[in-house]
């Protein structure tokens, strides 16, 4: 009887010091993991945050943002976004696509009007509008958009601000990210951040 409960007691101690030194070693990871994020990538560690000249903090880089008036429509000064399926439009807490399949009817239209909305409001051709202008991102929260994208703006965004084509050509140029690693994905514009370099010219 006394071998078996001494038996209990010791697999008991093991356990608890099992316990003990496995959460020691997982509380010190976690803190060296913040503590490496904090001091060699402090603005992705804490979100990738962005101000404007005044210091106040106006988004992420990496989360995009609507630049439409209260009622959907495009606000001319600004480099407009992709659509988004998340939420009211870039909602953190309802990331996601559409999941609808290439086939489906309702998607097919919404992409045709969209083209025709954006062909309109550029002055170019249903057929010179991208894609990526008229569908959204997998998580619904990407605030990049192509080169392509961003050029058949370029014009209207510079006439609603009264500066020259090519000064705004040069903040596309400026806040467009090249492949990753030199030959992964695609070049991308940042419409957040190229709109924040927009607001600080004035």
């Amino acid at each position: 009887m006394k071998n078996a409960l001494a038996l209990r007691m010791r697999t008991c101690w093991a356990g608890f010091k099992a316990v003990v030194v496995f959460t020691a070693i997982a509380i010190a990871y976690t803190l060296m993991m913040v503590g490496i994020g904090q001091l060699g990538f402090p603005s992705q560690a804490n979100g990738s945050m962005i101000a404007n000249g005044e210091g106040e903090v106006v988004g992420s880089s990496l989360i995009g943002q609507p630049f439409t008036d209260a009622n959907g429509r495009a606000l001319p000064q600004y480099f407009q976004s992709r659509p988004s399926a998340a939420g009211d439009g870039y909602d953190a807490s309802a990331s996601g696509a559409t999941n609808k399949g290439h086939q489906d009817e309702e998607l097919i239209a919404s992409v045709e009007e969209r083209r025709a909305a954006i062909a309109e409001r550029e002055g170019v051709d249903v057929d010179d509008v991208p894609a990526d202008a008229v569908t959204a991102s997998a998580s619904g929260l990407d605030p990049h958009i192509s080169p392509e994208y961003a050029a058949i703006q370029v014009e209207r965004v510079a006439e609603a601000r009264g500066l020259g084509v090519g000064q705004v050509e040069e903040l596309v140029r400026l806040n467009t990210t090249g492949r990753g690693l030199g030959f992964i994905g695609e070049p991308v514009v940042n419409v957040v951040t190229l709109n924040l370099a927009l607001d600080e010219l004035a």
